[in-house]
């Protein structure tokens, strides 16, 4: 016996059950617990300093969050483990990186955690890592700093922060411009910023449109213009030349506007871009409303039916075939009228919109009304009896339709 249990003493425990002191820690400690001890085990104090200010604020801004806020539909920071693996890797290879003094890769790493972020829509963290590249001493300045920046300036415009976006497009073009840099796809990277400055502009533009400071407003919706048609996208050039041209017709100046809506449909026609060329056609129409030449509305609407019509763009359709109808019992052509408002009924139908197959039943039935009430009152008047001094048809409105739906301005 004693023989016996000397031999399995000597025996080499070979057992691959048997876990390790990490592994054990792997399953004894949370996700949080663990991370940071590692951490702090392999000696990147500052990943780790990081971190936990990371899990802090996150805390610290959920418990400042409204009940409803999309930010407590997902569990804490600390409880996501492979959020929290991401960012111990990053963060120690950042570290690391900065130790031996390669900024470019310090940068690299950082610019990894800001996408991985956004893809999962964690905004505040992709904002903190972007700026936690492009304002670092060293290397703030390297294409991958650049990359962020770039970056930095599409979140700033999606959440309305405009003139921190256009801070950022800005310094981002400068950057790609010194650097020559090339984006992951082997085009150059300044087109990139010049096309977000372009949107940047734009939208500038409208905001101060909108507050009637037409001056400016008309300088920065030329400067997003100009910017999109450097940046090589015919898609982004074309919806940039479309708001330089609302812009000017806000402003009055419908000759302009209708020579930059004709670049307009150069660019959509192109790119074969129904949507784009059936806005433009519906704007030239309003410009040549504005001018008072109502008769040369329709052909340009026509146009427009003709493409929803072909491609199948049922609501265009119905929009447009409304307003043509509107214009046509505004020159006194009922039939065509009459023809153009069935079109958007059926439209409306296809489309499933009962508002506005009401309101195509309604103009239909009135207009085709109308002739009838001119012949049934010329006649019932007989001789001798009193004669009608006006005739009710005339000078009123479409019973049901306000005067101002009777122009392209209401397509």
């Amino acid at each position: 016996m004693k023989q016996s249990v000397k031999s399995f003493r000597s025996e080499q425990v070979a057992d691959s059950s048997i876990l390790s002191r990490k592994e054990i820690a792997l399953f004894r400690n949370n996700a949080k617990q663990y991370i940071c001890v590692e951490m702090l085990q392999d000696g990147y104090h500052r990943a780790f300093s990081e971190l936990f200010y990371l899990l802090r604020s996150d805390l610290d801004q959920r418990a400042k969050a409204h009940s409803r806020s999309p930010r407590l539909l997902e569990p804490p920071l600390e409880e996501q483990r492979e959020k929290l693996d991401t960012i111990r890797l990053h963060l120690s290879r950042a570290e690391k990186a900065e130790r031996e003094g390669l900024w470019t890769a310090v940068c690299e790493d950082r610019l990894h955690l800001g996408l991985y972020f956004a893809r999962h829509k964690d905004f505040w963290l992709s904002l903190h890592f972007y700026h936690s590249c492009i304002d670092r001493e060293y290397g703030g300045k390297s294409k991958y700093a650049t990359i962020a920046r770039l970056h930095l300036a599409v979140l700033y415009r999606q959440q309305g922060n405009l003139e921190e976006a256009r801070n950022h497009a800005e310094m981002g073009l400068r950057q790609a411009e010194e650097g020559g840099w090339l984006d992951p796809d082997g085009r150059p990277l300044r087109l990139w910023a010049c096309r977000e400055l372009g949107e940047i502009y734009s939208l500038l533009g409208e905001s101060f449109l909108a507050a009637r400071d037409y001056d400016v407003a008309r300088r920065l919706l030329q400067q997003g213009s100009e910017m999109a048609s450097e940046g090589d996208d015919k898609s982004v050039q074309g919806e940039a030349v479309f708001r330089q041209g609302l812009g000017l017709q806000v402003t009055g100046d419908h000759q302009a506007a209708k020579e930059i809506f004709s670049t307009c449909i150069e660019i959509f026609s192109s790119l074969q871009d129904v949507e784009g060329l059936v806005k433009t056609y519906k704007a030239i129409a309003k410009c040549l409303e504005s001018e008072g030449k109502i008769e040369e509305c329709p052909e340009q609407l026509e146009k427009a039916a003709e493409l929803c019509l072909s491609s199948g763009l049922q609501r265009r359709q119905m929009e447009v075939c409304l307003c043509l109808g509107s214009i046509y019992t505004n020159m006194n052509e009922p039939e065509k009228a009459c023809t153009y408002f069935l079109y958007g009924y059926k439209a409306a139908c296809n489309a499933g919109d009962v508002t506005q197959l009401q309101k195509a039943q309604v103009k239909l039935g009135c207009t085709a009304a109308h002739p009838l009430i001119r012949k049934y009152t010329s006649d019932i008047q007989l001789p001798g009896s009193c004669e009608m001094t006006e005739d009710p048809t005339e000078e009123q409105e479409t019973p049901g339709l306000p005067a101002d739906e009777h122009s392209a301005a209401s397509c």
